[in-house]
């Protein structure tokens, strides 16, 4: 499609996407915070707290940061070239790894891995800032359908062949336990690069829809909610004739590092959580014009949120103060407190970073 056939994207057309990243940081603290203010005694309704809420937040990082990439190649239709656009993207992800290494010294020590080894210990921040890095350059490609079908395939094998190979990638990291940590800690890339990669191309696919018109992107949308529903419809076939044990838990996943990675069935419980949020946000945000930004300041400070939340609701109030709140009506009404202060927390720092910006001589973001 030639560039004067588009549509102009607007900013505010883009208050969804800051929606659904509010949406992951919401899931984010309340599985922290389900497993640090809470004791065991609080039986399998915990347990299942922990594991519902932590299958989707990652992946919507994930997804968002390919779904993100192409705005601003098929907004304008330039490139830098190869290596303009490598120099590009290599700055804005070495950021973002940087910033999770530096969250590894804040954090220490923190199970499950020793504070020795910490350090250099891999996590999702990593993976989002080496999904950058490796898939921004590659965004010029997508104006071509083969190679756009081409990533969706890569995307496949490369969680499939995960599966194949965790048995010798489990014998590799015991012999090689720190670069082991760095290379397959806390959401590695091998396999959520796949997260990333399938946002690529489904971003495109909705700059498409979008440019031919409302309509176009609506029925866009109302495609990822079926799709969201087949998925979860083979989720519940899945478990009717195949069952897995537990129905709902870690066992039936991978582990590698005594790090958690969805394995099978629990991928089409991901697909359609994270499809029909998806199309969940657009709906209400974009065609039912709901005015909700307070949940677009969580997701547009979403990092430094990712940060300051652990450090009060691990540092300061599980390690420090050393609270627990073992009762369902205590532990929401402090997780409602908490995020109403990660809010409050964002738009301080929405009014402080440009000042900050001009005292270090940068050009406003």
């Amino acid at each position: 499609m030639a560039p004067a056939d588009r549509r102009p994207l607007s900013i505010g057309r883009l208050q969804f996407v800051d929606g659904l990243r509010g949406v992951a940081i919401i899931l984010m603290v309340i599985n922290h915070t389900s497993r640090d203010w809470m004791d065991v005694q609080m039986g399998w309704a915990r347990y299942h707290l922990v594991y519902g809420s932590l299958i989707w937040p990652a992946s919507i990082f994930l997804f968002l940061v390919g779904f993100c990439l192409p705005i601003s190649y098929y907004r304008r239709g330039d490139s830098e070239g190869l290596l303009g656009d490598l120099r590009k993207y290599f700055r804005r992800g070495i950021g973002i790894i940087v910033a999770g290494y530096v969250l590894n010294v804040i954090m220490l020590p923190r199970g499950p891995v020793p504070p020795e080894e910490r350090f250099w210990h891999g996590g999702v921040l990593q993976t989002i800032g080496l999904s950058i890095i490796v898939l921004g350059p590659l965004v010029p490609v997508l104006r071509r359908q083969w190679a756009r079908w081409m990533l969706l395939a890569l995307a496949v094998l490369v969680y499939l062949s995960f599966g194949w190979s965790r048995p010798a990638l489990a014998r590799w990291c015991a012999a090689h336990p720190i670069i082991g940590l760095a290379i397959f800690g806390d959401f590695p890339p091998w396999p959520w690069l796949s997260a990333a990669l399938i946002g690529l191309v489904l971003g495109w696919w909705w700059l498409e829809a979008r440019a031919r018109g409302p309509e176009t992107e609506k029925r866009y949308f109302a495609t990822a909610a079926v799709i969201g529903l087949v998925f979860l419809l083979a989720y519940d076939a899945w478990e009717f004739w195949i069952p897995t044990s537990p129905r709902f838990g870690f066992p039936r996943d991978w582990g590698l590092n005594h790090y958690w990675t969805p394995r099978g069935v629990t991928t089409f419980l991901i697909i359609a959580g994270d499809a029909w949020l998806l199309a969940l946000c657009y709906w209400l945000m974009e065609v039912r014009r709901w005015e909700m930004p307070w949940l677009v300041t969580l997701g547009q400070t979403a990092l430094v949120l990712y940060f300051v939340h652990q450090l009060i609701e691990e540092t300061l109030i599980h390690r420090m103060l050393g609270l627990r709140f073992n009762n369902w009506i205590l532990y929401w009404s402090a997780n409602i407190a908490l995020i109403v202060l990660c809010v409050y927390i964002g738009r301080l720092w929405q009014t402080v970073k440009p000042r900050l910006r001009t005292l270090a001589g940068l050009a406003p973001a």
